[in-house]
């Protein structure tokens, strides 16, 4: 398990508020920009970031997350060129955890051992793989723990009691909580049963949960801050991106993790 993210969790725990994760596709909206981008979310109060590995078929993600990764495989980024983006912003200070967040497709490409040890030389604390089911994850299991890697299963609404104990029993960090049925994306209000599934896999576990999917505002950021331990938000941080030219990107970017951490 990652220490910076198992402090982290404590730290957050005992201040009483819940962390902030945004996401944002390695590579998009240019290779140039996303050192630059990842430091503007933490200078805006990012607690945790999430890196998306571009793949051609992200079936997980909604319209807004599937044209950043269809930009970033156009310029051909690849898993190893978003190590180097976080090697060199750890280089320029950053100091939030960092997730590599995607499929399996490009672990199994690069090698499940290789891809790990890469990831951690380069400053990653960990992977959410969509696509890898505990019951197929063994060696890539394997490979976290020797390398002190975090790896975050996905629970969903439809996930069973059963399953998700048996999703626990592999975590270390975080459970990653998906709030509707569906793919990612900006939605108007969260679910209005959100608190019963967290409740329900809080049943089935003490790890902290992060909530995702849906959240697009500061509004949906604190409601959820109120029952689960984090907040995890992609779409709006690309929509974002897109709502700005190249040289004031990181500047709204800031802002906008600004405003919905209300820091």
């Amino acid at each position: 398990m990652s220490k910076r993210l198992r402090d982290l969790f404590q730290a957050s725990h005992q201040e009483g508020r819940a962390l902030f994760i945004p996401y944002l596709t390695g590579g998009y909206p240019t290779p140039g920009e996303t050192v630059s981008l990842l430091l503007a979310m933490e200078a805006g109060g990012a607690d945790v970031i999430e890196v998306g590995v571009p793949f051609t078929d992200p079936l997980a993600d909604g319209a807004t997350i599937q044209h950043a990764n269809h930009v970033a495989v156009q310029q051909h980024v690849t898993f190893e060129q978003c190590m180097g983006f976080v090697r060199e912003a750890r280089a320029h200070g950053l100091r939030a955890p960092v997730l590599f967040m995607g499929y399996y497709n490009p672990v199994l490409a690069l090698g499940e051992e290789r891809t790990v040890a890469l990831a951690k030389a380069a400053g990653a604390d960990g992977f959410i793989i969509v696509d890898l089911p505990p019951e197929e994850a063994g060696p890539f299991l394997a490979a976290c723990r020797s390398h002190d890697m975090s790896f975050i299963p996905l629970v969903a609404q439809t996930t069973s009691d059963a399953r998700i104990a048996k999703l626990a029993a592999v975590a270390d960090a975080f459970l990653y909580c998906v709030s509707v049925t569906g793919t990612t994306g900006q939605r108007a209000a969260m679910p209005t049963d959100l608190g019963d599934f967290l409740a329900r896999i809080r049943k089935q576990t003490d790890l902290p949960l992060a909530v995702g999917f849906g959240i697009s505002t500061r509004e949906h950021v604190v409601t959820v801050g109120k029952i689960a331990d984090a907040a995890i938000v992609g779409s709006a941080v690309i929509g974002t991106i897109d709502a700005g030219d190249g040289s004031s990107r990181p500047e709204r970017l800031r802002d906008f993790v600004k405003e919905m951490t209300g820091r």
